[in-house]
């Protein structure tokens, strides 16, 4: 009975909020991806000589929904922290928007 009330626990803990700098840095990703679609390509050649490669695109919902970026990442912040954004999206050095 102890191991199950345990178990319990632990698994209602990992829905609970996580940090906020976690939360920010998380949804600094989402909001990129809202901002535009991102890719990747790789070409190259195999060890028997034939040409090779890949393809990956990533849209989000929020891109093709024409959510503003900002929002996108406060609404995040605040659904995963349960605590408002400490700085806006706009002030990260890394963000270019």
């Amino acid at each position: 009975m102890k191991r199950a009330a345990l178990l319990v626990a632990v698994l209602l803990s990992a829905c609970g909020p996580i940090p906020l700098d976690q939360a920010e840095r998380q949804c600094l990703d989402r909001a990129r991806l809202a901002q535009q679609p991102r890719g990747e390509i790789g070409v190259g050649v195999t060890s028997d000589g034939k040409a090779a490669g890949s393809f990956e695109v990533n849209i989000s919902s929020d891109f093709i929904m024409g959510r503003d970026p900002s929002a996108v990442y406060d609404m995040c912040v605040y659904q995963k922290s349960g605590l408002a954004p400490s700085r806006p999206l706009y002030s990260f050095p890394e963000w270019k928007g």
